[in-house]
């Protein structure tokens, strides 16, 4: 797929979901995100050029690392070219001229409202329901007209759908953060990314004999090499009891050396898969930044339909 056209990007959940904040800071407003219900769609879409480029939540410091997200990149032909660190800031939103004692149901994505389980002890005669999306969760409100029920959202989607925000940043930890990779099958976004950025991060996958130390051995070549692990994730191989699959992030000054450390590994391990080589995301951005006053121009109407 060709960029003589408006950039397509595949996100998982519709306006106003986090990760289409993301792809917003990420990639700027004049975009087409086109919205998937699940990761493995997403992924499809990215890997045949249906869209030029995707973005998927990968781990979150609350929840920790999305294991099948890790899962759907392993064999594909996709490459990362970059990341974002999105701060999640949930927010309480209902109808207008409704206040928290009407409320009788709040709808929202589960991660979302096990985030939130602290605040809502205080209303114990609030009953929880789990739903697809958050954004999803505040268009059906101001869809049905639903009163006496609420969302957990960003406040994004508070000002798309028209509902007024009853509480703020109710999420348990304040320190909710989730980091997002920008992934294409692109030809033209891959070398764009490759002779504009600082490349100074890669995220790699191999598999390692189930012999005592194999993995030390590994580690220890890294160490030498002078490497920073900042991740390391094993998922287990199926069908092979007690065997797994390792999937590590580095950070490096030089981009050669990292290669040759690389090399020194390749003897000891096998399918070795190189999923990006990109820049490290330095900013954290806040998702309550990003509220209607950006000129998005998005027409509210058109998302109600």
């Amino acid at each position: 797929m060709e960029l003589n056209s408006k950039l397509q990007v595949a996100i998982q959940g519709g306006v106003g979901s986090f990760h289409e904040i993301s792809s917003i800071f990420h990639f700027g407003s004049d975009i087409e995100n086109v919205a998937f219900d699940n990761f493995s769609k997403l992924i499809d879409a990215v890997e045949t050029n249906e869209l030029h480029a995707g973005l998927m939540a990968i781990e979150n410091t609350v929840a920790g690392s999305l294991l099948p997200n890790y899962t759907l990149l392993k064999d594909k032909n996709i490459q990362i070219i970059g990341e974002i660190l999105l701060r999640i800031e949930q927010n309480l939103m209902a109808l207008p001229n409704q206040s928290i004692e009407d409320i009788h149901e709040v709808h929202s994505h589960p991660m979302a409202l096990q985030q939130c389980a602290k605040f809502f002890k205080q209303y114990p005669h609030i009953k929880l329901i789990e739903s697809d999306d958050t954004a999803n969760s505040a268009k059906k409100i101001a869809q049905e007209n639903l009163k006496n029920v609420a969302a957990i959202a960003s406040i994004r989607a508070a000002d798309l759908f028209g509902l007024n925000v009853l509480n703020r940043s109710i999420e348990t930890n304040k320190r909710n953060f989730t980091r997002f990779l920008i992934l294409t099958n692109n030809n033209q976004l891959k070398t764009e990314q490759t002779i504009q950025s600082n490349l100074n991060k890669a995220s790699i996958s191999f598999s390692l004999p189930h012999e005592q130390g194999s993995l030390s051995s590994i580690l220890s070549m890294f160490a030498f090499y002078k490497v920073n692990l900042t991740k390391i994730q094993s998922i287990p191989l199926i069908g092979k009891e007690w065997e797994y699959h390792f999937i590590v992030d580095f950070t490096f000054g030089d981009r050669k050396v990292f290669g040759q450390s690389l090399d020194a590994i390749k003897p000891l391990i096998s399918e070795l898969q190189i999923y990006g080589i990109y820049e490290k995301a330095e900013k954290y951005y806040h998702s309550n930044e990003l509220e209607k006053g950006n000129n998005l121009q998005i027409e509210v109407n058109s998302l109600l339909k």
